[in-house]
């Protein structure tokens, strides 16, 4: 073996560590920017009604009534019927306004901004 053959093998060792060291920095980064938000279903109401949320972000709805609902936004997302104490998650992966509302009790309506 010659000395370029081993001056070839650290540069590709040198560069796999590297890359070892970078590739989890970076997706650190990315999910560490990522928020988890809270609405509450309590008195047949959202809290808050509206909410604004980064790309990625994920809203999870709780629903404290004693009384069933759900969080529909039309052909977007709809969760199942919460009973109490359920919960629904949703993760944002485009930009826009997703107006919501219960279907049970349509009167309960709710926004979500992504920017």
């Amino acid at each position: 073996m010659t000395l370029t053959y081993f001056r070839g093998l650290g540069r590709h060792l040198l560069l796999r560590f590297a890359l070892a060291a970078i590739i989890p920095l970076t997706l650190g980064a990315y999910s560490a920017q990522a928020q988890e938000v809270q609405v509450t279903i309590d008195n047949f109401t959202f809290t808050p009604p509206e909410l604004t949320v980064k790309l990625g972000d994920t809203v999870t709805w709780t629903n404290h009534d004693d009384i069933p609902h759900t969080v529909v936004s039309a052909g977007k997302f709809r969760s199942k019927t919460m009973d109490t104490d359920n919960s629904f998650s949703f993760t944002f992966t485009a930009a826009g306004d997703y107006k919501y509302f219960c279907s049970l009790h349509p009167h309960m309506t709710g926004m979500i901004k992504v920017e």
